[in-house]
């Protein structure tokens, strides 16, 4: 596949002038430090965007191009602790053979388990998610031509049916592991995908539609005033920045690119700003069971040793993944 042609720019500008439409962006002190880094092979840049609104904490892309090799985008929006709003999350890499989308708006708790969570921003989202799991398009199928006299005369007359088919436009992309599922939403998208499937527009329509949903929820957002509430979001938000900033599956990629300090630089101090701010709990407080005998973090993703092979959510955002394979 040709990616040279490819770019998720417009992801990022478009998300940017919505925003703008919305609220009042002022730029991170953050950005500077990453907002254009030439990684190893000199060919890669990678480019960082951060800023903060009266009701996000943070909004910050990165993306990875300039080489024809792989391309990344990495964008997400955090509100402050005064909101509990979903965290957005589009995580998108693309290269000559494989496409891997995770979009979603993550919950800020875990809806497999606070149900009120869940009915207060899933529920009349499911339709959402529904979208783009799968289509049925209408077919027109023609059929053999028959001869037909009439007075003499020979026609000739063709008939038509209809079928539906279901086309499957971001299907499931297989395994997911129940430590990671605690921070998906019944409308996630996970895909993954030959690179030969892969549909920009399609992602694009997807992104546009998930982002604009979130700038939604934030316009609707009531500021909480409960100090335990808010202290709650806090934490909340706080676990979900260490597990991510320790278990992203980024890390590699970005260190193979631009060498393990600066990679561990920028997942803590920029894609996932925070960790190190906003709680003093570590990622063996939140996640005991990941802890060796000799007190280090075990580096497997999964110590439970679960999956779900397909989505483990029905189409009301009922949870029916009981029974993990």
């Amino acid at each position: 596949m040709d990616l040279s042609a490819l770019s998720y720019q417009k992801f990022v500008h478009f998300a940017l002038e919505e925003t703008q439409r919305r609220t009042t962006l002022a730029p991170l002190p953050s950005q500077e430090k990453f907002r254009s880094i030439k990684a190893k092979d000199d060919k890669t840049m990678l480019h960082g965007l951060s800023f903060s609104a009266p009701k996000i904490r943070l909004l910050r892309s990165l993306t990875i191009e300039g080489s024809e090799a792989v391309k990344v985008l990495d964008f997400a929006a955090f509100s402050k602790p005064e909101f509990d709003l979903p965290i957005f999350c589009a995580n998108f890499f693309l290269n000559a053979s494989l496409s891997i989308v995770v979009l979603d708006l993550n919950p800020l708790y875990d809806v497999t388990i606070r149900s009120d969570y869940k009915d207060k921003y899933y529920i009349k989202l499911m339709s959402l998610g529904q979208k783009y799991a799968e289509v049925s398009k209408i077919l027109k199928l023609k059929l053999p031509i028959l001869p037909l006299t009439f007075l003499n005369y020979t026609c000739q007359i063709c008939s038509f049916t209809f079928l539906s088919k279901t086309i499957q436009l971001l299907p499931w992309g297989g395994k997911v592991t129940s430590e990671s599922l605690r921070f998906f939403s019944p409308i996630v998208i996970w895909s993954m995908l030959s690179s030969k499937k892969y549909k920009h527009d399609i992602l694009y329509s997807a992104f546009m539609d998930y982002f604009q949903t979130w700038l939604e929820l934030m316009d609707q957002a009531v500021e909480e005033t409960d100090a335990l509430k808010i202290l709650r979001n806090r934490e909340a938000q706080h676990k979900y920045l260490t597990w991510r900033a320790e278990k992203d599956p980024g890390h590699p990629i970005l260190k193979r690119l631009i060498g393990e300090k600066l990679a561990k630089d920028l997942l803590r101090n920029f894609l996932f700003e925070g960790v190190d701010t906003l709680g003093t709990r570590t990622f063996l407080d939140y996640f005991p069971e990941y802890r060796c005998k000799d007190g280090s973090i075990n580096q497997r993703r999964s110590i439970i040793g679960k999956s779900y092979e397909t989505r483990p959510w029905d189409a009301k955002g009922e949870f029916i993944g009981s029974e993990p394979g």
